[in-house]
């Protein structure tokens, strides 16, 4: 084999390695809004979704079963979602404060969490 046969050899190789390296990753920008969620809802209900807000005032209830709270459109509040979680539940949540959750879209207006992700406060204060 020459050395021009080896170069091409090794770019193929090296293509293929990178198309079976990025088999099933998702190169989706960002997660839908919950005005998105709800707009669309046919197309996600049953599914995995991941999707950022702010827990809305007066809705967080912890209990021995589970968390529930009520996660508002960080763009436009009208915009809402009922969250069920049962897992671990960071200790900085509180109302009014901005998450992000992954799990099932149960219904038009439900998702079961399986994750929260709470931001810190002291990294994004103003």
């Amino acid at each position: 084999m020459d050395k021009k046969q080896k170069t091409v050899l090794a770019v193929v190789f090296i293509a293929i390695v990178g198309f079976v390296g990025l088999w099933n990753v998702d190169l989706s920008q960002g997660y839908p809004m919950i005005s998105e969620l709800s707009d669309n809802s046919d197309k996600y209900v049953g599914h995995d979704i991941n999707t950022m807000g702010t827990i809305k005032n007066g809705t967080l209830e912890i209990s021995t079963d589970g968390t529930s709270f009520v996660l508002q459109d960080l763009e436009d509040s009208s915009f809402e979602l009922d969250v069920e979680y049962v897992g671990s539940i960071p200790a900085n949540l509180v109302e009014g404060q901005s998450i992000s959750i992954s799990g099932k879209m149960v219904s038009e207006n439900m998702v079961e969490a399986n994750q929260i992700v709470v931001s810190c406060p002291s990294k994004y204060s103003e």
